[in-house]
């Protein structure tokens, strides 16, 4: 049976113990977890090395390519939320399981599509499934591991799962594309999927929730359509212009909804994001952190590959070599952050570090030039982001989680992606339209020819380079002002949850 938390005012007071076969397979269940997020990540740039080619094979148009992007994102952007609440609500196997398979289903659709429509209908199910699972991960995660070494070692797992996957994706997606066929950037999922559905029916605990929350409908559906706005008006921005009906519209009316549920949540007595998640100080910094990160490394993974397969030649398969270094990177920041650093001197410490070496790191590939190689010049500053992000992500995402009541877990794992989703979205939309204005500036200051497009080319990365930089810079203020002072640990209040 479930335990329970006894409540008060100020939180539950009774501390909680894991069962002893959650504690047997906790670390076979970081594993499916783990494969499960993984799979979720990488399918957000696994399918964009194989664009051209599923274009050329299914006859869409230029305009149309975005839709294989965004009808991915909009789903996912939009629903996070309440896929976290439906994980509350039934119990986090279940809603992961059904994840697991239903993104399965959808992968197999979209990759045997014959068409643009049933592509597109593939990837939207993709996105809607992925809403359902990426909480689910999360909130399995932070449940599962409660003693706070291991805690910090499964944290470090996966926020370098959660950082790294668009760059095995990159690399998975190039070598798929070269020796098989872009169908398979799409199939190799159920591979991901068939693993993480044995290890989730083998070894995550049965049942749902004794006491249910209620789900706050009215809610669900105005913070679902104010994400689906600000997702879709970032899409447009990069299509369009931030002066399109489509953009601007769209950003407004999803503002007004999100404005209009964080009012409600601090009035209806079922809130579907309660205020407690988000007011703790260390939680909102973190939230902050993950948002300033999703929106700042996307000038990494875009733009450097622009830059290695426009300006070095690389190959799809060389492009995804070339981030391997920063992945080996990312992933030993992120253990030695979560499980070193963070526990001695605190995330006030780490993170706002993180955030700075992330944004030397932009500054240096601004020096980029025609002439560069890629072992003096982009491998340097590459490794250093990987670093950065590992002292960021996986500490920012292990405290947005921390000392948070078991039915609130779904949630706030749920609020998590969503920080990082939008973060994401606005990084695409505000870089890729920084750069094509200044890329459209330099031609017209300059003579036109082959050089002077490359050069337009270069400086258009160096913009974006430079705004990406302001943006770290500002994470390194923000995170330094609101994280408190000295080292994580649980208090008498906190409780140890339960999976479910």
């Amino acid at each position: 049976m479930r335990q329970s938390t006894t409540r008060t005012s100020t939180g539950p007071t009774t501390p909680i113990s894991p069962p002893a076969d959650a504690v047997r397979h906790r670390w076979w269940i970081l594993a499916a977890i783990g494969i499960a997020q993984l799979m979720v990540v990488l399918d957000a740039t696994v399918v964009n090395i194989a664009l051209p080619s599923a274009q050329h094979d299914l006859g869409f148009s230029d305009g149309n390519r975005q839709w294989i992007v965004t009808a991915y994102s909009l789903p996912f952007g939009s629903l996070l939320l309440l896929g976290g609440r439906l994980a509350d609500l039934f119990g986090r196997r279940a809603v992961f399981l059904i994840g697991v398979a239903g993104f399965a289903a959808a992968s197999a659709l979209a990759g045997a599509a014959s068409g643009f429509g049933l592509l597109v209908t593939g990837r939207a199910l993709q996105g809607l499934f992925a809403a359902l699972l990426a909480p689910a991960t999360l909130s399995l995660l932070n449940t599962t591991f409660t003693d706070a070494r291991e805690r910090a070692k499964a944290f470090g797992a996966y926020g370098a799962i959660a950082v790294s996957g668009g760059g095995i994706g990159l690399l998975l997606g190039g070598l798929l594309t070269e020796h098989l066929s872009w169908r398979w950037t799409l199939y190799v999922n159920l591979g991901f999927a068939a693993l993480a559905l044995a290890g989730g029916v083998a070894f995550l605990r049965r049942g749902a929730p004794a006491d249910r929350p209620r789900l706050d409908l009215p809610g669900t559906v105005v913070v679902s359509a104010g994400l689906f706005g600000l997702v879709y008006g970032f899409s447009n921005a990069e299509s369009h212009s931030w002066s399109s009906p489509l953009t601007w519209g769209f950003l407004t009316a999803g503002t007004v909804l999100l404005i209009s549920f964080a009012r409600r949540q601090t009035r209806t007595a079922h809130p579907l994001l309660p205020p407690r998640v988000l007011l703790d100080r260390d939680r909102g910094a973190s939230f902050l952190a993950i948002g300033l990160s999703g929106a700042g490394m996307f000038g990494v993974f875009l733009f450097l590959t622009y830059y290695l397969q426009g300006g070095l030649r690389f190959s799809p398969v060389q492009t995804g070599l070339a981030f391997l270094p920063m992945i080996g990177g990312l992933m030993v920041s992120a253990q030695f952050s979560t499980g070193v650093l963070v526990p001695r001197l605190g995330p006030k410490a780490v993170v706002p570090l993180g955030m700075g070496l992330t944004a030397i790191s932009m500054v240096w590939l601004t020096g980029l030039g025609l002439a560069s190689d890629y072992a003096t010049t982009v491998l340097p500053p590459l490794l250093l982001s990987g670093i950065g992000l590992g002292l960021v992500m996986p500490p920012a995402m292990a405290m947005a989680t921390d000392r948070i009541d078991p039915d609130d877990a779904g949630v706030a794992s749920a609020a998590v992606n969503t920080m990082q989703q939008i973060g994401g979205s606005i990084g695409t939309a505000l870089l890729n339209t920084l750069a094509a204005d200044a890329a459209a500036d330099y031609l017209a200051e300059h003579r036109p020819g082959p050089v002077t497009a490359a050069r337009a080319q270069l400086h258009s990365y160096e913009v974006a380079y430079w705004w990406s930089a302001g943006i770290f810079v500002a994470g390194v203020m923000l995170t330094a002002a609101l994280y408190r002072k000295g080292r994580t640990g649980k208090d008498a209040d906190t409780p140890v949850a339960v999976p479910v």
